[in-house]
């Protein structure tokens, strides 16, 4: 099993497809992955904004994509940072996503044997 760590650092959907569709394959694999918005990419994780992205032409469904990575044990992160700099609440977040420091991401990660960054 390997350590899949992904960041996204943007919200429009050639940002937020590839994480998710990366993350989901690893996490169906047997992976553990790791997702992590950086203030750029968090507002992709707003309740909502997946489902505004249903019907892209010739791409899955984010939101199951999203609840495949949840769902098999995978782990989705926003940096801390967004909250102040997006002007974000925790609460504005869809279920299943933590609030945590870059500090924190790297000690998760820091074994990760596979990276991507969108």
């Amino acid at each position: 099993m390997a350590k899949v760590a992904i960041t996204c650092n943007g919200s429009e959907p050639g940002n937020i497809f590839p994480p998710l569709i990366l993350g989901s394959s690893a996490a169906a694999s047997g992976d553990e992955v790791v997702l992590f918005c950086v203030p750029g990419g968090s507002p992709a994780l707003v309740k909502g904004r997946l489902e505004e992205l249903k019907g892209t032409k010739g791409l899955p469904d984010p939101v199951e994509l999203y609840e495949g990575i949840r769902n098999l044990g995978g782990k989705i992160y926003v940096c801390e940072l967004a909250l102040d700099v997006k002007d974000l609440k925790k609460e504005d977040f869809r279920e299943g996503v933590e609030i945590i420091g870059a500090t924190n991401f790297m000690n998760i990660i820091k074994d990760a044997t596979i990276t991507f960054s969108f």
